[in-house]
């Protein structure tokens, strides 16, 4: 069972051109692959399969949809910014934040939204974190 299952991340868009303009002009990212027929880009980001695809659902979830993984937090909000991104500010039982940035014990992570509402993390993990996901990839590209 599953010897040839793969996983992909999906984020929800209401305007599949937009997305496809934010997710270039902001992450940098081009489709590796598009649906046209059924309406869905296909990214890689860090290795991982990231599904956008058309539905009047999308920015409903207030959630955090999608969590990226940095070195060095301060150097992308910076470059993440100088593209119009706007962080979340938070102040929640367990969570508050200061000028976009949470400290959550070795982790600083941040939160914005992208064209369609979805929110976004992104983190400065701590380096045995770091090494754990990378670990992570690497034993789930060898499967």
């Amino acid at each position: 069972m599953f010897e040839k299952l793969m996983a992909t991340a999906v984020l929800p868009a209401s305007d599949i051109d937009r997305a496809k303009k934010w997710w270039h002009d902001v992450l940098g990212r081009d489709p590796v692959y598009e649906d046209a027929e059924g309406g869905a880009l296909f990214y890689d980001v860090g290795g991982t399969v990231v599904m956008v695809y058309r539905t009047d659902f999308a920015g409903t979830a207030k959630n955090t949809a999608f969590n990226l993984m940095t070195d060095d937090l301060d150097r992308d909000m910076t470059e993440l910014r100088t593209h119009g991104v706007v962080f979340h500010d938070y102040d929640l039982p367990g969570l508050k934040t200061e000028d976009g940035v949470a400290v959550l014990g070795d982790e600083r992570s941040a939160w914005f939204s992208d064209s369609e509402d979805n929110i976004f993390a992104i983190g400065q993990v701590s380096a045995e974190m770091m090494q754990m996901a990378m670990k992570m990839r690497s034993a789930a590209g060898s499967s």
